[in-house]
Parts: structure tokens; C-alpha cells; sequence
């Protein structure tokens, strides 16, 4: 099994920054894909930013040229750097995290609210 637990949330003012971090713990870690999800109220959950283990990126339109995902194969962890944050990217983040061992299965984290203020 693969534990995820984020770290980093919090609350900022528009046009701050936060940065997340996802790190992976558990008995099978090779993991391949990492993402960061958000869900706000009343909205359904959206992918932010996903990176394979080689390092390729994809990142939703709305957040593109502001927030940069990147990992650490060797520590199992996953981040989220997010510059000039809007109230629209206030969220629930979730990560997760594609373990190679356990079949593909899918692991995901409890998430750490995100707030931004006007």
C-alpha cells in the first residue's frame, strides 16, 4: 500500500504563493505518474498538474504559467509551486500518486485546503 500525505496549504492573499508538497511512504513506491487535484464547493474535481516519472508535465489551461509541478523520484515526493494565486484557486488540493507495484492502483492523499483571499 502507498501512503500520500500533503503538507503547505493555507491561507494568502491574491497574488501570493504557496508551495505544496505530496510525499509517498508505504511498502510499494515505484510510482509512476504523480498529480495534484483541487475540488472547490460546489464544483467537481479538476486535475492542476500531473508529472510522470520522467519528468513530463501537463497542467490545467487555468493554471498555466503560474503553477509549476516537479518531483523528487528519490524522496517519493511531489510538489506544487504556485505563484500569483487568485480567490478562484481556492480549493481542496489532493494528491495522488500511480504505484507501479500494487498494478497501476491509484493512491490518493486526504488534501489540504487552499484559501486566497481578494
Amino acid at each position: 500500500q502507498v501512503q500520500l500525505a500533503e503538507s503547505g496549504g493555507g491561507l494568502v492573499q491574491s497574488g501570493g504563493s504557496l508551495r505544496l508538497s505530496c510525499a509517498a511512504s508505504g511498502s510499494k513506491l515505484s510510482l509512476d505518474a504523480m498529480g495534484w487535484y483541487r475540488q472547490a464547493p460546489g464544483k467537481q474535481r479538476e486535475l492542476v498538474a500531473a508529472i510522470t516519472r520522467g519528468g513530463y508535465t501537463n497542467y490545467a489551461d487555468s493554471v498555466k504559467g503560474r503553477f509549476t509541478i516537479s518531483r523528487n523520484n528519490a524522496k517519493n515526493t511531489v510538489y506544487l509551486q504556485m505563484n500569483s494565486l487568485e480567490p478562484e484557486d481556492t480549493a481542496v488540493y489532493s494528491c495522488n500518486a500511480t504505484s507501479l507495484e500494487s498494478g497501476y492502483k491509484v493512491f490518493w492523499g486526504q488534501g489540504t485546503q487552499v484559501t486566497v483571499s481578494s
